[in-house]
């Protein structure tokens, strides 16, 4: 079980980093309140990592500081992407670096087109996958590109979020929740959408809590607990000791 990614240097780590994405010793809070705390793990190019744990552990926290949002703030601890320091880099600079996070609720702009939606995120460069490719991995959004987006089925929409991800020059999809809400067949065919991506060489972390789903689809795992990595190892690890899957997911 590594924890700890094995870095040579407390600090600039740019040229030590041995993984695609770094995330060392990081601390994050709201307010006062630490969420995470000294979190460390590494994540391979084109790897499905499964960011696994009870409600509360921190999971949303990590996904949002590594997307650098304004909220939580990270206030320890580095953060590196292919040699980029996106632990100093704002929310605009992180996804303009090739980091796209599809949240929870998926955030799809009301009054907005499926198409005007992925075109909103491809006005300013770099721009990722075309209209027509999305479209050909989504058939559903191309038959249903002048509807508005909020008006899409729950699993539409989380296509949608997915694509405008896509419409970007991405390196690193972070998906939370997204199988929340919907039907088996729809979950079926967004890991299917999912395993299309890591073919294309997208590094991925899915924070889901139907994690046997996650696991089954996952290359490695990390579980968070109280805001520490208390789990770094292979996702079928998880799968066949059902004393951590207990103790760490309840299930």
């Amino acid at each position: 079980m590594n924890v700890k990614p094995d870095f040579s240097k407390g600090h600039n780590l740019a040229e030590t980093a041995p993984a695609y994405l770094s995330v060392w010793n990081m601390e994050s809070y709201y307010g006062e309140s630490y969420i995470v705390q000294n979190i460390s793990f590494n994540v391979h190019e084109g790897e499905i990592l499964a960011l696994l744990g009870r409600n509360g552990a921190g999971k949303t926290s990590t996904l949002r500081s590594i997307a650098r949002m304004d909220n939580p703030q990270v206030t320890h601890g580095e953060i590196w992407l292919d040699h980029k320091p996106l632990h100093l880099m704002k929310s605009y600079e992180a996804a303009a670096a090739g980091i796209g996070l599809v949240p929870e609720d998926r955030s799809i702009i009301p009054g907005l087109t499926v198409e005007e939606n992925i075109q909103l995120a491809q006005i300013a460069p770099p721009i990722g996958w075309s209209i027509e490719r999305l479209y050909e991995l989504f058939p559903r959004l191309g038959e249903r590109r002048k509807q508005e987006g909020v008006t899409l089925s729950g699993g539409e929409q989380q296509m949608l979020a997915i694509a405008r991800a896509l419409s970007r020059d991405l390196k690193v999809l972070l998906l939370d929740e997204p199988y929340e809400g919907l039907a088996p067949v729809i979950v079926d065919e967004i890991e299917k959408t999912l395993r299309i991506i890591k073919e294309q060489g997208i590094t991925t972390i899915i924070v889901e809590q139907n994690a046997v789903r996650a696991l089954e689809l996952a290359d490695r795992a990390v579980i968070l607990d109280t805001g520490s990595v208390v789990f770094d190892g292979a996702a079928s690890e998880v799968l066949e000791n059902e004393e951590l899957r207990a103790e760490y997911l309840a299930i």
